[in-house]
């Protein structure tokens, strides 16, 4: 399967037209739900021959899928430019572990970005390491620090941006240009801008992996992961997938193919009220500080410009001067924002999180940032209207000042 280069069509028009070629739509708009475990063979010639062609759109068993999640695979293909074909996982957390995976060895070293996505931190801790691999933590903003940590058995790099909870934009393009010169292979978590947004592989990476449970599915119903890359490591992808049998149910695919057809329309919406809660928030005294690439002034804000063409809803802010107890009473009396994990669906969100337990080599709070406090709140702006959401918000902190 070819990137979305090869089309000609703007990302907009690729999101409406990839994944609907006869063989997978026919004459309907939407590729049909094929739920099949079992496919059927005329002879034992055809069913010989089938085994040997380990591709999508030639059936063979249903571990391997059908035209549901092929149509799928294929339209995220055509969203990487550089792509050769995207693997499909049943979560964003077994895409990463199963690219990971896919790539390293007993013995070998893996360099993990400290502000990576916790459950990819505990996979190195944990899995990874029962298998032999060992890892080390760098943080992304110091790249004289980063080509330090390489070492003879290093073989990968695992990038994420911006940075989980934190939000930091680390230099993509030098840090994966580091890690070709030193052979290893460059792994990037580019579930908060997906492809539209950031397109890794144009940006150096050599595998791209986005949570599809979140702007792809846009509709908080489905959990699901995928992997992008070139031909080298799409191949390896696939295989290490299928040994560790991970498919994805063909309903899930058909959520998945309806949520990416509306996906770019809601990134938009969803960025510009984002970036209006941020300003107003920026504005506000018991706010010590906006995390959010999107806002100008704020670090990583020129990155975000020269490398990014969108954002999404996904920032965080810190509560200036406040302890546990009133950050709670803020969030506790939000009404349009639930109180919930995971992000990108149609509704607004609000976490509360504490972030030095989850980092090694990055300090918290950050005071070469300006930010002396700790307590922080995420939020996932949904599609709401903006004025209701920054309603909502004021009443929070009138709950939280009044404690």
């Amino acid at each position: 399967m070819a990137g979305g280069d090869d089309t000609g069509y703007q990302p907009a028009t690729r999101l409406v037209t990839s994944g609907r070629s006869g063989d997978f739509a026919g004459d309907v708009v939407n590729p049909p739900i094929w739920r099949a475990s079992t496919h059927l063979y005329d002879n034992c010639a055809e069913l010989r021959a089938r085994k040997l062609h380990n591709e999508d759109g030639q059936f063979f068993y249903g571990r391997r899928g059908a035209p549901t999640q092929w149509a799928l695979a294929e339209a995220l293909t055509a969203l990487e430019p550089g792509a050769a074909g995207t693997v499909l996982y049943p979560s964003g957390l077994a895409a990463l572990v199963g690219a990971l995976l896919a790539v390293l060895r007993s013995g070998d070293v893996l360099l993990l970005a400290d502000n990576a996505y916790d459950p990819t931190r505990n996979a190195a801790m944990g899995l990874l390491k029962t298998f032999g691999v060992a890892h080390r933590f760098f943080d992304p903003l110091d790249p004289n620090a980063y080509e330090e940590s390489f070492c003879e058995r290093t073989r990968a790099v695992m990038l994420e941006v911006p940075g989980s909870l934190t939000m930091e934009v680390c230099d993509i393009p030098a840090l994966a240009r580091i890690a070709r010169e030193k052979g290893a292979v460059s792994l990037v978590d580019n579930t908060w801008a997906t492809a539209l947004g950031f397109p890794a592989l144009k940006h150096g990476c050599d595998i791209a992996i986005t949570a599809l449970t979140k702007h792809v599915g846009g509709h908080s119903d489905l959990m699901m992961g995928a992997a992008s890359a070139g031909e080298r490591w799409y191949r390896r992808l696939r295989l290490g997938a299928q040994q560790l049998g991970h498919v994805v149910s063909p309903d899930d695919a058909a959520l998945a193919l309806r949520g990416l057809r509306t996906m770019g329309v809601r990134l938009e919406k969803e960025s510009a009220t984002a970036l209006a809660v941020a300003e107003w928030l920026h504005a506000r005294d018991d706010v010590a500080h906006v995390l959010s690439p999107m806002l100008p002034g704020t670090p990583g804000h020129e990155i975000w410009q020269r490398d990014f063409t969108g954002g999404c809803g996904l920032f965080s802010f810190v509560i200036k001067g406040r302890d546990d107890a009133a950050r709670c009473r803020l969030v506790d009396a939000l009404e349009l924002f639930g109180i919930g994990y995971s992000w990108g669906g149609f509704e607004s969100l609000a976490l509360p999180f504490d972030v030095e337990p989850i980092r090694s080599t990055m300090s918290w709070p950050k005071k070469d940032w300006g930010v002396e406090d700790r307590n922080a709140v995420r939020l996932s702006i949904g599609l709401e209207d903006k004025n209701d959401l920054i309603a909502d918000l004021a009443n929070g902190f009138a709950a939280m000042n009044e404690g």
